[in-house]
């Protein structure tokens, strides 16, 4: 089966190609299926009605199943900003280097006990029936003062949770964190892999498997709040 990502962002493929790779479920991009997307205007005003507006016309464009996310940060001392803006916050879009610095700049001088966040993940994955399947996940910390760590993408290197900035987080410890041995779970994982987790058991039960394991939950439910949609 082969799954669209609506994206430009290659380490968005790369990520969601590992988790979803052992249900044998190929990850594609608009430019690997010589497809043309529409441009979707994010007028949505939550996470989750923009990740299902991509998804909906990257489907519709493709005709077949096609997941679209969007995230960001919101902190708590900027009455949740940049939240929905977080990608385009410095007034360019993608530029992760411009949008820290504007919210470094923002929260200087902020002590830390002020300096709460969360970031919030929503995926949308719609499917050429006209189901879609809707996922949320948040995961509380904080904002650091200054950059740590090269890994990862976005606001990761000034993201803190679990006592570990996200940019200091290998690919390998990300996977490690993903793997779970009967009821226990294994914790301290960033937030984007939650939902995409999840995402991929919701894909696991619409393929049909017979074994639904919804064991691989990378964040302690004590520090994540998450739910899922689902729609006719």
């Amino acid at each position: 089966m082969k799954l669209l990502i609506a994206t430009h962002n290659n380490k968005k493929k790369v990520e969601l190609q590992r988790i979803l790779s052992p249900l044998g479920i190929e990850v594609v991009t608009a430019e690997d299926i010589g497809c043309k997307l529409r441009d979707v205007e994010e007028t949505g005003t939550t996470f989750e009605e923009n990740a299902k507006l991509k998804a909906v016309a990257g489907c519709e464009d493709s005709g077949i199943a096609c997941i679209a996310d969007d995230s960001g940060l919101c902190v708590d001392f900027l009455n949740g900003e940049p939240g929905v803006y977080s990608a385009r916050y410095s007034g360019v879009h993608g530029d992760d280097e411009a949008n820290i610095d504007k919210l470094l700049k923002n929260l200087e001088n902020v002590p830390k006990e002020k300096r709460t966040a969360r970031f919030v993940c929503a995926a949308c994955c719609a499917f050429p029936e006209r189901k879609t399947i809707t996922v949320r996940g948040e995961c509380e910390g904080e904002i650091l003062t200054e950059r740590h760590g090269n890994g990862g993408f976005g606001y990761d290197p000034i993201f803190m949770a679990n006592g570990k900035p996200f940019g200091e987080i290998t690919s390998e410890e990300k996977d490690a964190m993903l793997v779970c041995h009967s009821s226990e779970l294994r914790t301290s994982f960033a937030c984007h892999f939650f939902f995409h987790s999840l995402l991929r058991n919701y894909i696991f039960k619409l393929l049909g498997h017979k074994s639904e394991c919804f064991s691989c939950l990378p964040l302690s439910l004590k520090q994540t709040k998450f739910s899922i949609q689902e729609s006719l």
